[in-house]
């Protein structure tokens, strides 16, 4: 946009090239200053869908015009059919309503529909459309454009989730939140189907659940809060937010939660509490702090409101692909059958743990199967319901829009209504409870993965993180933030392999480093603390009594002793004896207790050199003759200044002295003698020439450091040594042992909480396997491969006496009641060849059982011995030991009786015949069994007339048939004429398939 400039009046000189009057610059600056705060209005989004139109209509009803706000309406609609909702809504509203087109700027008091078929999100207030990229069922334009809305506007941006099917909108709120904006959520009774608002409400982030007619009401009053109204937040020491309030807050939530906020960053902080307040309708700090006293449970809602972490798998796809690149090379240097162990802190409700998990398995998919590698995933947060959601491992269905096909496929299976991670990536992630800024760290890592937790602490906190990271990573382990977050002042620790997605990787340091951790991070123990802990030592503490040696010597030391300090090579004050004020005084501003800095004009570049030798050449330096002005006039004065090489507490510090010596009238009056302006202009030359030498030996020393990186690393080494003498004065190898056995510690707690779930369903299988083997009443035995009874189920103790003592026992220690002397033999048989045996047996009382015998396989297909059942059958052997009994009865009746007779099974074969029909054709009757009919007496019997008949018998109903005649030639006995008739033998009533034959008549021919 241009602005025409006026030409200037006549009686006003133009004015020069590139400037503008102060008046008009004025104008423009409030111009700009109306125009910025003109565009700053709130964007109220409203997501919907199966039943969301009611709703939609009864908002606009109920919103007054002008509402001061611009609305967007994101609705799940038919992609192929023309959509009628901007002139519904029109309908219900003052305001315009018009479909979103591409590059659309938002305003206030408009509305905006999205159009169908197409996706939609916002940048610097303006809308853009997209082709959507996921099938038709899969698609969540609701959690896009809110996502997309809360990175662009911020705390001015409002979400509200109407009635619809499924969980479109969750993730996208939870941005909403965590960027300080609002949630409202249409009460779920209200609702035409209320799965959309319950499923936000699960995510308890939603400030207010009201009937769509009543949430215009509660909108109005939230935005003419002051939250939405300041972009940048005041000091925390102002009237409206005093800093003990803040205190107080931190002290209520740490009372009854345990966990410290003290660390977060205010800014962040105040905006969560304000959000709080706003919600309360409550003006002030302090009588939110009242409020909070009287409501304990407005402190666990302001605990988990600051908890407030939005993440979802595999949160900028780019950067966890650049990842396993880096990754790669890390897990083919790992040795064979060792752990991959990887931390993720403040892990939340375990999206991102979980798909470091997936990245980790489809990593060894790239390397050697033969290096066994295994997976140890740590996930920490403090929050109990984040770590009990996480464990679980259930997820709505929309998490479809983060995860590719072929990762929902391999480690998700589908459940009604989500996901349920696969077991494989379960077992791979161990979470637990840990505080990040309170217990020990996890170690020997080969990946820390902390994203978009830095960003909320404060930088103090970061400072004391980024060493504890490093100490946790093994050498070249790799770090992982995320990419709002940096690694300033620590750049020495970690080795950039990838800028833009903050990839690094832990470089070699010296292992002073370790001592710089300390556990807990507490900010009032610091704060306790002098300013001289830099060095490496504190002042001593006063004595008030001591023994009678120890009160001569500090009467002797202050009698007879110079004024003196002790100070590092740096010139930090570490200790004062005597008054010093004569020479020493507070430096201007803010400065520490450094000599440079305290030490009087004249003094100052005498201090520096000789402090400067010493530290070279460690050896005492004295300086005599000192001229330093006092209120008395000029003083002449004895500076030494000693190095101590003992004892080890004080070795590399330096002790300076002041000793006042006998000064001259003349020289304390500041008139000097005759020549005496020669003699100091020579002694201004010398100690020029001395600050020139010394300038050129420093500067040559630092070209030579800055050459050498060894001597470099020295120098370091020296300095750090220096600094921190008290720290080395500890036992390093006993703290870091005492670190690493905390960690231990956490991590052995962790998994027995495993441990203990396993053996709480192992211990649920086992009673339902006991039922089972119970219930089925099959006696069973367990055997290992040797023979070795591992378990048997009570029954077999009628079989084999056994008792629950005998378990680790060989089998053929025991005698059993089977007429079975091969059991031993036929279990390793079965072992040796893998093949199942079946055998009836028969014990000595009378009872018999089916005993198989079967290879143990694992679900590995591992053979880890066999088993043995008996299934009870002696109550089918004694019924076929009947029917045996039966058949052999029925057979002695046919041999008996007179009359000639034959029984047929189904084939027509000889069951039996009667003694008198063997005597009238010449048979033997054992000679004739299992013979058909038509082969007896050399094929006399094959009439076709017989044959019909007893077919028919046979395919029919018919039970009988009379008088069937059959002549023919019988081998032995001649011709003759036979009449028979024919019945279907019966049992119990029923048909069976066997045939009485018999003779009627039998005559010669």
């Amino acid at each position: 946009m241009t602005h025409a400039t006026p030409p200037p009046a006549p009686d006003e000189k133009p004015h020069p090239a590139g400037t503008v009057p102060a008046a008009t610059a004025g104008q423009l600056q409030e111009a700009r200053r109306q125009e910025s705060t003109a565009d700053r209005f709130p964007i109220v989004s409203l997501g919907g869908s199966a039943g969301s139109l009611p709703a939609f209509e009864q908002f606009f009803r109920a919103l007054p015009d002008p509402a001061g706000m611009a609305f967007v309406v994101v609705a799940h609609l038919a992609p192929d059919v023309e959509s009628e909702l901007a002139p519904i809504l029109q309908s219900c509203t003052r305001m315009p309503v018009a479909e979103a087109t591409d590059g659309a700027k938002v305003r206030a008091n408009h509305v905006y529909v999205i159009p169908p078929g197409k996706e939609m999100s916002i940048l610097h207030g303006t809308l853009l459309l997209f082709a959507p990229t996921q099938a038709r069922g899969h698609r969540m334009p609701i959690d896009f454009f809110f996502q997309s809305l809360a990175k662009d506007v911020r705390e001015r941006a409002v979400c509200i989730i109407f009635s619809g099917l499924g969980s479109d909108g969750t993730i996208g709120l939870k941005m909403v939140m965590e960027n300080f904006g609002m949630v409202m959520v249409q009460a779920p009774e209200t609702a035409q189907y209320d799965s959309m608002p319950r499923s936000a409400l699960a995510t308890e982030f939603v400030d207010y659940v009201l009937p769509a007619a009543q949430l215009p009401a509660r909108l109005l009053e939230y935005v003419s809060k002051p939250l939405l109204a300041h972009a940048v937040r005041g000091a925390a020491d102002s009237a409206a937010k005093p800093a003990h309030a803040l205190q107080k807050i931190f002290m209520l939530i740490r009372a009854q939660t345990g966990h410290d906020f003290s660390f977060y960053k205010r800014n962040t902080v105040f905006r969560r509490i304000e959000r709080r307040m706003n919600a309360h309708q409550i003006e002030g700090f302090t009588h939110y702090v009242r409020y909070l006293q009287e409501n304990p449970a407005e402190v666990l809602a302001l605990f988990k409101e600051l908890l407030i972490g939005v993440t979802k798998f595999f949160r900028d796809p780019e950067a966890f692909g650049q990842l396993k690149g880096h990754l790669l090379p890390v897990l083919r240097q790992k040795p064979a059958d060792s752990p991959i162990r990887v931390w993720a802190p403040g892990c939340s409700t375990g999206e991102e743990a979980y798909s470091l998990a997936m990245l980790l398995l489809e990593c060894l998919d790239g390397v050697d199967p033969g290096c066994h590698l295994t997976i140890q995933l740590f996930a920490t947060d403090i929050s109990p319901e984040g770590v009990e959601f996480a464990r679980a491992g259930l997820y709505p269905e929309n998490i479809a829009a983060d995860v590719s096909p072929e990762r929902l496929a391999r480690f998700f299976v589908k459940t009604d209504g989500g996901y349920q991670i696969c077991k494989q990536v379960r077992d791979a992630v161990v979470f637990a409870l840990h505080n990040l800024t309170r217990d020990a760290p996890f170690t020997r890592l080969d990946l820390l993965c902390c994203r978009n937790l830095l960003i909320y602490l404060s930088s103090e906190l970061q400072k004391n993180l980024l060493p504890v990271f490093h100490y946790a990573l093994n050498p070249g382990g790799l770090l992982f933030l995320g990419p709002s977050e940096n690694l300033s002042g620590f750049q020495d620790l970690f080795a950039p392999l990838d800028v833009k997605w903050k990839i690094s990787r832990r470089t070699e340091t010296s292992s002073q480093i370790t001592r710089l951790i300390n556990f807990p991070f507490s900010l009032a123990r610091r704060a306790a603390q002098p300013a001289s802990t830099t060095g490496p030592m504190t002042s001593p503490s006063l004595r008030k009594e001591g023994p009678f040696a120890a009160l001569v010597q500090q009467a002797l030391l202050q009698a007879f002793s110079p004024p003196a300090v002790v100070i590092n090579a740096k010139g930090d004050i570490l200790y004062i004896h005597g008054r010093t004020g004569r020479y020493l005084e507070p430096a201007p501003g803010m400065g520490a207790m450094n000599i440079f800095e305290m030490a009087r004009e004249e003094l100052n570049f005498e201090i520096s050199g000789a402090v400067h030798r010493a530290t070279l050449e460690c050896q005492d330096v004295v300086v005599h003759n000192v001229r330093v002005k006092t209120d008395a006039g000029h003083q002449l004065l004895r500076l030494s200044v000693r190095y101590l090489p003992e004892p080890e507490t004080l070795r590399g510090l330096l002790l300076v002295a002041f000793e006042d010596m006998p000064t001259p009238r003349k020289v304390r009056q500041g008139r000097p003698a005759a020549g005496a302006a020669a003699a100091d202009s020579d002694t201004v030359a010398g100690t020029l020439n001395k600050e020139l030498q010394y300038t050129k030996h420093r500067l040559q020393t630092t070209i030579e450091e800055m050459e050498s990186s060894l001597e470099e690393l020295k120098s370091t080494n020296e300095e750090l040594q220096s600094a921190n003498e008290e720290l080395q004065s500890t036992n390093e190898e006993a703290m870091t042992n005492k670190e690493e056995m905390q960690s231990l510690n956490e991590e052995l707690m962790t998994l027995n909480t495993q441990y203990l779930s396993k053996t709480e369903e192992l211990s649920q299988a086992a009673n339902d396997m006991k039922n089972l083997l119970d219930a089925t009443e099959i006696a069973t035995i367990f055997l290992g491969n040797d023979l070795v009874i591992k378990r048997f189920t009570p029954p077999v103790a009628g079989i084999i006496k056994l008792l629950p003592s005998d378990v680790g026992r060989p089998i053929d220690h025991f005698a059993s009641n089977l007429r079975h002397e091969n059991l031993a033999a036929d279990v390793q048989q079965v072992l040796d060849r893998l093949v199942s045996l079946e055998v009836n047996i028969q014990t000595i009382g009378g009872e018999w059982y089916v005993m198989r015998i079967l290879p143990y396989r694992t679900l590995d297909n591992y053979i880890s011995g066999a088993v043995i059942t008996f299934t009870d059958i002696s109550g089918l052997k004694h019924l076929e030991e009947q029917l045996q009994a039966s058949r052999r009865f029925a057979e002695s009746i046919v041999e008996t009786v007179r009359e000639p007779l034959v029984v047929l099974d189904e084939e027509l074969r000889v069951l039996t015949i009667s003694r008198s029909f063997a005597e009238a054709f010449g048979l033997e009757a054992e000679g004739t069994r299992g013979l058909l009919l038509t082969d007896l007496s050399g094929g006399a019997w094959k009439s076709v007339g017989l044959d019909r008949r007893l077919q028919a018998l046979l395919s029919t109903e018919a039970s009988t048939f009379d008088e069937v005649t059959v002549e023919a030639d019988f081998t032995g006995v001649g011709r003759r004429r036979v009449v028979l008739y024919g019945r279907r033998i019966r049992r119990e009533g029923l048909q069976t398939s066997h045939i009485l034959l018999g003779i009627t008549d039998l005559s010669r021919r």
